[in-house]
């Protein structure tokens, strides 16, 4: 008996350590480009001289909000006349595209100017990995986590590298180099670029900071009987709500956590006006990152109220939020008004990413897809641009533009040179508002890639590419905006084309810094699409 039992315990003990042996390697780690850093540092102790006539500059960014949700673009589900008024003061750009279909990585370019693949910031940072295979498979096989896959993935970064993760130290944000041209700098909403050393927000060129850290937060209580929530039971949102404002998601006030009693948006608009009516003789620029319409979704009861003719109450909350959204933004811009600053302010409003149809809310059609995507629903988003008196109001771009051009623009207008250290992707978009020929395009082609999901626009021509799925699609924009009708099989030349250039592109990028953790699962009409996370 005791011969059996030995060897039995040893096979036990064995299956044992190997289910709780650490999935964490050394092949994750976040190293730190010192030369770029030294660089960084010794390009921003030397500021040019001040010059007078510099603009303050604004930079407005919702989140996860759908082209289609803004009447500006032909939404009929919510008004939205104080957003709309950006483009209708300026130019509404219709091929306005982020680098990425998801948050973080679309951020990290917008605030860099280049393409987040050039720095490794490809994937949404993840603060827990599974610990060892037994947890692990407890969590691929056995939880519910709905469309959102435990991605086959066994190898994880160690909790030091986890905390590295967000945007690397040696990028240089658009905070930093108008900070470096004299400007007074501020930041009001949502980070999500990072928490650790050297990645807050103080530490990356802004004077002032408040908002929060983390993906999302809450709203407000969800004890306050003026608020109206809608909970869904979704893997995400579970998790969300589970969060409340505990730690990344704690409002906070240059790092110091805050006891937030408004309804947040409402609050990042307050702070935002309460940093333009601050007294100063340098020009400033504001960048308003709003938390809205990402989940949780909260609304004050106010505006729900306005809505009673919608029945479903998941979406009525929604556009409830948009709503409050689009007086938010019109509260900064009555103030930028009321302060005489119209005609020496450029304003941008523009989405992190297309909306998020897996709440079952947002909608982006007539575009295929959304978050999580690289259809148009995904990456094609709001953008919009004023400047009174510099750029003609009622202007209509129809070019390809990318939320990396503000930093360039910016950069630009405020006299700033770019490091030459550093390739940038961006352009200024003034050059090419002014140029009336339509010979110069901003962007003759544009690339994604986030795992094994890539894609590339050349012309009026789109290729997805998902090689770990096999799976390739070829469209013609100019006549299927709404991606419907794989032309691979008629022109396997365009294909071949679209491939070798993206292979290029990707030669010139580095590897992702760290690894997905999950694979989303979206099911539109008969087809089955993933995306890593």
């Amino acid at each position: 008996m005791k011969k059996t039992i030995i060897p039995i315990a040893i096979v036990l003990l064995s299956v044992l350590a190997w289910l709780l042996w650490p999935l964490t390697t050394g092949r994750w780690k976040v190293t730190r480009n010192d030369e770029a850093i030294r660089y960084k540092r010794e390009f921003l102790e030397h500021g040019p001289a001040s010059s007078p006539d510099r603009p303050n500059i604004v930079v407005i960014l919702a989140d996860d909000l759908s082209k289609y949700d803004l009447s500006v673009y032909g939404g009929t589900n919510v008004s939205t006349p104080y957003i709309d008024a950006i483009g209708k003061e300026g130019v509404v750009f219709n091929e306005g595209y982020v680098t990425a279909p998801i948050c973080a990585p679309s951020r990290a370019s917008l605030l860099t100017g280049r393409y987040n693949q050039r720095f490794g910031f490809e994937i949404q940072p993840q603060k827990r990995y599974p610990k060892n295979r037994l947890e692990y498979f407890v969590f691929k096989y056995f939880i519910d986590t709905d469309n959102w896959k435990v991605a086959n993935v066994m190898s994880y970064p160690h909790r030091e590298d986890i905390k590295e993760q967000g945007l690397p130290v040696s990028e240089i944000t658009l905070a930093e180099i108008l900070k470096k041209q004299g400007y007074a700098t501020a930041i009001t909403g949502k980070w999500h670029l990072g928490e650790g050393e050297g990645r807050r927000p103080n530490e990356l060129g802004f004077d002032y900071q408040y908002g929060f850290y983390e993906a999302f937060t809450w709203y407000a209580d969800t004890a306050d009987t003026n608020i109206v929530n809608s909970f869904q039971d979704e893997f995400t949102d579970r998790h969300i709500w589970k969060q409340a404002r505990k730690n990344a998601c704690a409002i906070r006030r240059n790092d110091t956590i805050i006891d937030e009693k408004e309804y947040l948006t409402f609050a990042i608009a307050r702070e935002a006006i309460r940093f333009i009516r601050t007294p100063r003789t340098e020009p400033f620029f504001l960048y308003v990152p709003f938390s809205a319409p990402h989940t949780p979704f909260q609304a004050p009861r106010n505006y729900y109220d306005q809505f009673a003719e919608v029945k479903d109450h998941n979406k009525r909350v929604y556009y409830a939020m948009i709503k409050a959204l689009d007086d938010a933004v019109g509260m900064i811009m009555k103030e930028l008004t009321a302060q005489g600053l119209d005609s020496n302010t450029l304003v941008f409003f523009a989405s992190d990413n297309g909306g998020a149809t897996y709440t079952g809310a947002a909608d982006n059609s007539p575009l295929k897809g959304g978050k999580l995507s690289n259809f148009e629903g995904g990456i094609n988003v709001p953008y919009m641009f004023r400047w009174k008196g510099t750029v003609p109001a009622g202007t209509s771009y129809e070019h390809p533009v990318s939320a990396m051009d503000i930093f360039v623009t910016s950069a630009t207008v405020a006299g700033a040179l770019l490091p030459s250290d550093r390739e940038y992707d961006g352009v200024n978009l003034m050059s090419f508002l002014q140029d009336t020929s339509g010979f110069r395009l901003p962007h003759p082609v544009l690339y994604w890639r986030a795992d094994y999901n890539k894609a590339i626009r050349k012309g009026n021509w789109k290729l997805i590419v998902d090689h770990r799925h096999r799976l390739i699609r070829l469209y013609d924009l100019s006549t299927d905006k709404g991606e419907t009708n794989d032309r691979q099989k008629s022109f396997p030349e365009v294909v071949k084309e679209l491939e070798k250039e993206l292979e290029s592109w990707e030669k010139k990028m580095i590897a992702p810094l760290w690894p997905r953790i999950m694979d989303y699962k979206m099911v539109i009409g008969e087809e089955v699409y993933y995306f890593a996370v």
